[in-house]
């Protein structure tokens, strides 16, 4: 270990992420130690991409709530992987299968590019923000297999939904493979443009936005893209600011 490695300043660094600080020695190769270990979080996250959610477990999780199961135009991961475009769309026989509205709200839940997120951390997400949303028409719970974020702009607009909840598996990283994101996007229509789209990422109860406090702020977004028929680039995201209205 270098003199570096041993100062105060660089373990106060090292405990404030769990991200990789200086693997090099004073300049040199890297150690054994830090090569096996990145290859193993680079394994990791590949496993992560790769594995099947477990949705049945994913479905006896979120309680009560009625859901419907649909899938996207890629049939299986391999085409999911190399044609993020089917991922987008949802397959055609599973349209008719979804309820039209209006709704206030649908919330859709996608595995995305991480099974181990939404295995691990999606049915605490789901119930809270099915609790947070009871005053409103909420559609039933629609879970998209090989689905992308784009998925739910389909099944919103199908379902007559005056805004969509997308949450979604976050690309694992090389220290965490378990982070979801949410996507919010009002007026829900196939081809609507990422800026029209408010985010709510890394949401993980390992030193990421915990799924209580993700609920508060989709919640606090959500009552405030409907009230001004807005999102993203036109909402800004003042959720842990006190507002004076």
């Amino acid at each position: 270990m270098s003199e570096i490695d041993k100062h105060p300043a660089f373990n106060a660094l090292r405990r404030l992420t769990p991200a990789r600080l200086r693997l090099d020695p004073e300049g040199g190769p890297a150690t054994l130690e830090s090569v096996l270990d990145f290859q193993l979080s680079h394994a990791k996250a590949r496993d992560a991409i790769w594995k099947p959610v477990d949705w049945e477990a994913v479905e006896a999780g979120i309680g009560g709530a009625e859901v419907i199961r649909v899938h996207s135009r890629a049939e299986d991961r391999g085409v999911y992987i190399r044609r993020p475009d089917l991922g987008r769309r949802l397959r055609e026989r599973d349209a008719d299968t979804l309820p039209e509205g209006p709704f206030d709200a649908v919330i859709v839940l996608a595995d995305g590019l991480s099974a181990d997120a939404v295995n691990t951390n999606s049915a605490e997400v789901m119930t809270g923000l099915v609790g947070a949303f009871s005053d409103l028409k909420l559609g039933p719970i629609v879970l998209a297999e090989q689905g992308r974020v784009g998925i739910g702009d389909e099944i919103g607009e199908r379902m007559g939904a005056k805004l969509v909840v997308m949450v979604i598996g976050e690309r694992p990283g090389l220290s965490l493979t378990t982070s979801l994101g949410a996507y919010l996007t009002i007026n829900p229509r196939v081809g609507t443009p990422d800026s029209s789209r408010n985010c709510v990422s890394n949401i993980h109860n390992s030193g990421g936005l915990s799924a209580e406090k993700a609920v508060a702020k989709i919640d606090w977004l959500v009552r405030h893209a409907l009230k001004l028929g807005v999102t993203g680039v036109g909402l800004k995201d003042n959720s842990d600011k006190i507002l004076i209205e």
